[in-house]
């Protein structure tokens, strides 16, 4: 190391937030132009590419010093602080101004206009290669501060975002996770690809090639073809017995299996011919002007229950229930999609010949499945009675991860996995030391295709294709569900789609870093895949530079249990190879860290209190590890995303606890894209990347209260405010930036004691979250002097709605974030803010109001809310919002009458809050319309009656598609 003991690393001093939140949504803003990463095997909650790379390289580059310039005098990328910055732009991968055209792309769409190319002027980030020229320097100015390349570990690493990002830019990296699906996925898209490059690319379609025809031949007799047609996918329905006529009743939610105008397709229900009723119904298809659309559109399954076909009367849920827990719930198929000899897209009724080939499947795994069992080659593990989502298989009869797929499917993949096995010793006597990579990578194929040909696979009636099992974050019941053709389709899919991702991530490795000059040695790449607990590396004391994660959030996601679904499979494939990744019948949940409430189901009342603790005590021992691992001098970066403050409150009492303190904090909105509050709803998910070092040990012996620091947590939060206002950060952001430096504070002096002791008396450790209520009202306080003045009073549900148009933007917001404003403003309830009409409750979120919705009529005349007639009114912002209604409906004359019969054109607190709700609101117009119409009378009031408020300028985002944005550098 070349200057200091503990070198000051550049996301100490600054993160460019605007452009990674806005280059972290791009990366994600059409599924088909996602990173190749996201393609090569699911995992929940992957982290945007950009931001990783961003976060990883920001926590090993120095900040920028007149040293570091003296030390490169002759690198032009770090003579100043501004264009050291602009390199770390550029070595991510933004080339360009996202900022600027994200703006542009807003505006045309809000003007109906079609902008030439994508509106940024440069590829998303994650597809520029890093010139090698850059890579050199990069190492140099690292190895200059720290003695040699920084080694980035990530103990949490999950889908591998964080790891990856590192590895290309070719820093040394540590990837561990507990899961060993996750594991699996480490090893296929970092490790492999870090190693072997795109080289390995013609071994895996040749490899692949052979594995698919073999599973082909043993197939093909289960699925039938009609002379030239292939088949896009099985379309089946669950099936109950009527309990009163014993008939067949398919559990349809509708019947539509296409609705495009002139191109309708439905299925109709055939329940007798000739008179004889049948048993089982049969499927008839009616095209175009044959669909009844009423009928289509009538389903027989709603909301958990059914109604027979055969009586129209109801099958209550227990009922249904009832009948698959007890093993009477059987598939029926009703319908093919397929591609005709012509290229068309359509659909056939099934044939006998398909009933045929379906019962032959079934007997056909009849034979095998007692040999597969003992030989590993179909999983037999039963869920377990301890998890999340009962809803999408315990509650319909679905007691066993087999049980996730019909007899077809199960012998579908099984055949797979008799033939992979068969496989190995051939690749490996072909291909020696390289073998087991090629067929580590071969094996991702399983994963591919269970999540897309299960009974929790559906079809898509609107994009005519197939869902996923995880198009959500559970195991969600489908009624209906979709089956790949699994003779010619469903594995040759796989294998296309294995290899494209494969190559374009190898590609995007090998081309950053890629030799500029001939005779250059090609870029190595230093990657090692850890399993196991996070909170027990199998790594050297002080041996890492910068732990960069992204844990766990809290109760967002239950890992395990959705890994369960692969595990059992791929333990028995991706298993053989590396067996140390698969030693537990099923994942290991005991030791994940999560807030996972049915792991305490037995306690009852008490299961999230215990969760919680849980998780608190996981991350704490996760975080002491990595405390142990990282050099004194090193960094440790944490990005978490949660909505509920007791998720940011135990996650900081984990690292309090461990023994770090928090430097800062930002906060890049990878999760929503809210564009120029024309959507009016904000969702505030923004994720958090905290900067953390080890803290030294206090040596005073004093007890530190509250009380003691109380001022210096205000002064903290209102510091940084100030700060990443200047930085532009608004909004919910600004909050959330607030949350790093206040924690900070709390940790330089920790251990510190709450104000209040416990029940009996004793002092008891501080939550973070009482100092962060704290910074939250500084927050306000700040925000409401900039709104309305210091020397404007109003009251509290007033403060709220000015607070909350400025924090959120729009008129829709999450309720946890809305709760903790109201709290700030001035001990508000939530409730209370309901009842007065100033709020809508919802799930999950809550509204601002209109004037209109607040309206007060006859018996609730003595309530908050907008009354014409009221002698006097409890809140300003109800005179305020009677004043525009009366404005909206009877105009701007009955307005004056109003605001002159109360003297509110003299009223100094009606007129500061005018001017908050000037500064506060939106006041974006579409084409001359105001967005928020609020937003215009207000505008029209003050220009007429109350010219001492000043109006900020209105924008039209139409004014933004003539602008053209600069380039950062040559492209």
């Amino acid at each position: 190391m070349s200057s200091t003991a503990k070198p000051r690393v550049l996301i100490e001093d600054w993160l460019p937030v605007a452009e990674l939140g806005i280059e972290s949504r791009r990366e994600r803003g059409a599924a088909s132009a996602l990173p190749p990463l996201s393609f090569l095997h699911i995992w929940w909650a992957r982290r945007p590419l950009v931001a990783s790379a961003a976060v990883a390289l920001a926590g090993v580059m120095p900040a920028w010093s007149d040293d570091l310039a003296e030390a490169f005098p002759d690198a032009v990328e770090v003579q100043d602080e501004r264009t050291y910055r602009r390199w770390l732009l550029h070595l991510v991968g933004i080339w360009g101004d996202p900022v600027h055209g994200r703006k542009v792309i807003d505006a045309a769409n809000a003007a109906g206009v079609k902008l030439k190319g994508n509106g940024y002027g440069y590829k998303q980030a994650f597809r520029n290669g890093i010139p090698r020229t850059d890579i050199d320097l990069l190492h140099k100015v690292l190895i200059h501060t720290w003695g040699h390349l920084p080694v980035v570990a990530d103990p949490t690493a999950g889908g591998g975002s964080i790891p990856w990002a590192a590895s290309r830019l070719g820093l040394p990296v540590v990837a561990n996770d507990l899961n060993g699906v996750a594991a699996s996925v480490l090893k296929a898209g970092v490790e492999i690809p870090s190693r072997e490059g795109a080289a390995l690319v013609s071994d895996l379609k040749y490899w692949g090639k052979v594995l698919v025809k073999r599973v082909e031949e043993r197939l093909k007799p289960f699925f039938p073809l009609n002379t030239g047609e292939s088949v896009i996918a099985y379309i089946w329905a669950n099936a109950i017995p009527c309990p009163r006529t014993d008939r067949l009743v398919p559990l349809l939610t509708d019947k539509w299996l296409r609705k495009t105008a002139g191109k309708e397709v439905a299925v109709r229900l055939v329940t007798e011919v000739d008179g004889v009723e049948l048993r089982e119904p049969r499927f008839a298809l009616d095209f175009g002007r044959e669909v009844d659309k009423v009928d289509a559109s009538t389903g027989i399954a709603t909301r958990g229950r059914a109604i027979s076909p055969y009586d129209n009367l109801v099958i209550d849920g227990d009922s249904v229930k009832d009948a698959a827990k007890n093993g009477l719930m059987t598939q029926v198929l009703y319908a093919v999609a397929i591609r005709t000899a012509a290229g068309e897209r359509t659909f056939r009724a099934p044939t006998q010949a398909d009933f045929d080939a379906i019962a032959a499947a079934e007997e056909r795994l009849d034979e095998v499945k007692p040999s597969w069992l003992t030989t590993g080659i179909l999983p037999s593990e039963e869920i377990p009675a301890e998890a999340n989502y009962d809803r999408g298989h315990r509650m319909y009869g679905i007691n066993t991860w087999l049980e996730f797929f019909t007899p077809r499917q199960a012998l579908t993949h099984g055949t797979f996995g008799d033939e992979f096995a068969k496989l190995i010793p051939e690749v490996r006597a072909a291909l020696g030391e390289k073998a087991d990579d090629v067929l580590f990578e071969l094996a991702l194929m399983q994963g591919k295709a269970l999540n897309w040909n299960s009974r929790s696979s559906s079809w898509n009636i609107f994009r005519q294709g197939m869902r996923s099992v995880f198009e959500k974050h559970n195991f969600s019941f489908k009624w209906t569900f979709a089956e790949f053709e699994g003779a010619t389709a469903l594995y040759s899919w796989s294998l296309d789609q294995l290899v494209d991702a494969y190559g374009g991530i190898a590609t995007l490795l090998d081309q950053t870093g890629a030799p500029d000059l001939s005779g250059q040695s090609v870029l190595e790449r230093d990657v090692k895949v850890l399993q196991g607990s996070a909170a027990s590396l199998n790594l050297e004391d002080g041996s890492i530079a910068h732990i960069c994660m992204d844990p766990p959030y809290y109760d967002n996601v239950m890992y395990a249990e959705l890994a369960d679904f692969f595990y059992v499979w791929e333990k028995r494939t991706l298993g053989r190879l590396v067996p140390g990744y698969f030693r537990d019948d099923l994942t290991d949940k005991d030791n994940e860290a999560v807030a996972n409430p049915a792991r305490f189901a037995a306690l009852g009342r008490r299961k999230g209190e215990l969760a919680d603790l849980d998780y608190e005590t996981k991350m704490t021992s996760i975080f002491a590890e990595a405390r142990r691992v990282l050099r004194e001098d090193g960094v440790l970066s944490v990005m978490f995303t949660h909505k509920r403050a007791e998720a940011w409150d135990t996650l900081g009492m984990g690292l309090l606890q461990a023994g770090f303190t928090i430097e800062t904090s930002w906060p890049v909105n990878t999760e929503f894209e809210h564009s120029l509050h024309v959507a009016n709803v904000n969702a505030a998910e923004s994720t958090i990347m905290l900067v953390c070092r080890k803290r030294e040990d206090r040596t005073d012996g004093a007890k530190v209260y509250l009380d003691d620091i109380e001022a210096n947590i205000r002064a903290a939060a209102r510091d940084a405010a100030t700060r990443f206002q200047h930085d532009g950060i608004e909004g919910v952001d600004l909050l959330l930036s607030t949350y790093g430096p206040t924690l900070s504070v709390i940790s330089q002096s920790w251990p510190v004691y709450s104000s209040t002791p416990d029940a009996d008396g004793r002092d008891r450790l501080l939550r973070p979250e009482e100092a962060l209520s704290l910074a939250r009202e500084e927050i306000v306080e700040l925000r409401r002097n900039r709104l309305v003045g210091k020397a404007a009073k109003v009251d509290s549900a007033t403060d709220f709605v000015l607070l909350a148009w400025d924090t959120f933007e729009a008129r829709t917001f999450p309720f946890d974030t809305a709760r903790l404003l109201a709290l700030a403003v001035g001990g508000l309830d939530i409730d209370h803010l309901d009842s007065a009409r100033i709020i809508k409750k919802g799930s999950g979120s809550v509204s601002l109001l209109a004037p209109k919705e607040r309206l007060r009529r006859g018996t609730d005349s003595n309530q908050p809310g907008v009354k014409p007639e009221a002698s006097s009114f409890e809140y300003i912002i109800d005179a305020v919002d009677t004043a525009f209604y009366v404005a909206q409906v009877d105009g701007m004359q009955a307005a004056k009458r109003f605001l002159d019969k109360h003297g509110y054109t003299d009223d100094a607190g009606f007129i500061a809050t005018l001017q908050g709700l000037a500064n506060a609101m939106p006041r974006t117009q579409v084409k001359g319309s105001w967005v928020v119409p609020e937003s215009g009378t207000l505008d029209t009031l003050c220009t007429l009656y109350f010219p001492s408020v000043t109006l900020p300028e209105a924008e039209d985002v139409v004014s933004f598609v003539e602008e053209k944005p600069d380039t950062l550098f040559e492209i």
